[in-house]
């Protein structure tokens, strides 16, 4: 009996086992179908994922030149924006410029009608000023022609007289009667001396016989210092020459005294070298510098002006 229940045990085990079996083996072979179904699934899927991201390259690729052409097209914008903005300023100067030269052109106008205005109106002016200066030339040549008279008359009558003693000349429409010291004065002195009193007489019988002259005396000395009792400078002995031949002329000759002005300009005013013997000699000297008046001529010119 118990090798029965063994033996059925056995059969009972051995059934289980079989049935066992079967079933591990159906549910093995829908396992492994679902793995394979969803390895093939997993292979779908990789090659999905690569083909994507295949795609996604071509997409960035795409992404990458249409932002350097979008880039570009900025770029291209920013330069036109720029032309147009330099245009714009191009225009503006233009408009301006234009704005400007229509006021000078206005302001040219204005002033050429002013200027036709000028030129009308001056015409009398212009004339005006012709006559004047034909007036003031004449005059001139008039003064000339009095200056040269009296240049000859002056030579005349000291014809007897040396040129190492006087000397006359014509200078900037005056006359210069130069007389040395040796003819008038002792040395450092201002006594007119007889030989110098006779010259003085015959420059006064032409200056009492000439209307409208102005006469100017100067005194000159060489640069050699003076100091004596009577003149303690070549200043004091200069103005003491002067005021000496004017006395003459009035004093002696009847030369109206309003006509004369006395002046010493002691060593600053030489005519040679104060260097040598002769230089000196030729500075000490006295002038009679004679100018005809130029009242009219003056007049003139002041209403010229």
């Amino acid at each position: 009996m118990k090798k029965i229940l063994t033996t059925i045990g056995c059969i009972c085990f051995a059934s289980f086992f079989l049935t066992s079996c079967i079933v591990s083996k159906k549910k093995f072979l829908a396992e492994q179908a679902r793995a394979n179904s969803e390895h093939a699934n997993a292979v779908s899927l990789q090659k999905d994922l690569a083909d994507e991201k295949a795609t996604n390259v071509k997409l960035n690729a795409k992404i990458n030149d249409l932002n350097n052409t979008i880039t570009g097209l900025n770029g291209d914008i920013a330069n036109l924006n720029k032309r147009i903005s330099r245009l714009k300023d191009s225009i503006s100067n233009e408009e301006s410029t234009i704005y400007e030269l229509n006021s000078q052109v206005n302001d040219l106008g204005n002033e050429n009608r002013k200027t036709k205005k000028q030129l009308s109106s001056t015409t009398a002016q212009v004339e005006d000023q012709r006559r004047r200066m034909e007036q003031l030339q004449a005059l001139i040549d008039q003064q000339q022609k009095a200056t040269e008279a009296l240049r000859k008359k002056i030579a005349d009558a000291l014809e007897g007289f040396n040129s190492s003693e006087l000397t006359v000349t014509m200078k900037n429409g005056r006359v210069y009667i130069s007389m040395q010291e040796g003819l008038l004065f002792p040395s450092g002195s201002a006594v007119v001396n007889p030989k110098g009193k006779d010259a003085l007489s015959k420059v006064a019988s032409v200056l009492n016989t000439s209307k409208d002259i102005n006469i100017d005396i100067e005194g000159h000395t060489d640069s050699l210092p003076i100091h004596t009792k009577m003149y303690e400078d070549n200043w004091s002995l200069s103005t003491a020459r002067a005021t000496s031949i004017a006395h003459v002329l009035i004093d002696d000759y009847k030369v109206v005294p309003a006509k004369l002005v006395a002046s010493g300009r002691s060593e600053y005013d030489p005519v040679a070298t104060n260097s040598t013997p002769e230089g000196r000699a030729q500075n000490r000297r006295t002038e009679i510098i004679l100018e005809p008046k130029l009242d009219e001529l003056m007049q003139l010119m002041g209403e010229k002006k």
